[in-house]
């Protein structure tokens, strides 16, 4: 099992950066798959972005990928998300999340992640 932290939210305003950090301990960190997830209200959680166990491959969803980044660094167990130009439908709670180790790629249903952290709130204002 892994656990997970995340932090780095907070309110921002539309256009602006935020850098998420999850920070993992337990099981070898490079042995997991990562992704971020987010969810605002009313809605489901849906994928954002997800790294490879050596982070050389990585996926986002398509409203994000010239705005956000996701990269990981093994030696320091933390995986992070760095989110640029920021816009108010990006507010909601991100989620990161550890794949089992049988699974080493980039994976974007929520469902194959086996361990998740409690969440970072980010509000994006007008």
């Amino acid at each position: 099992q892994v656990q997970l932290v995340e932090s780095g939210g907070g309110l921002v305003q539309s256009g602006g950066s935020l850098r998420l950090s999850c920070a993992a301990s337990g099981r070898t960190f490079s042995n997991n798959a990562m992704g971020w997830f987010r969810q605002a209200p009313g809605k489901e959680r849906e994928f954002v972005a997800a790294i490879n166990r050596i982070g050389d491959s990585k996926k986002y969803e398509a409203s994000v990928k010239d705005r956000f980044t996701i990269s990981r660094d093994n030696a320091k167990n933390i995986v992070y998300l760095q989110m640029n130009n920021l816009k108010p439908e990006d507010t909601a709670v991100y989620y990161c999340a550890a794949a089992p180790p049988q699974y080493p790629y980039t994976y974007t249903l929520p469902g194959l992640y086996s361990d998740w952290g409690q969440g970072t709130q980010v509000t994006v204002s007008s």
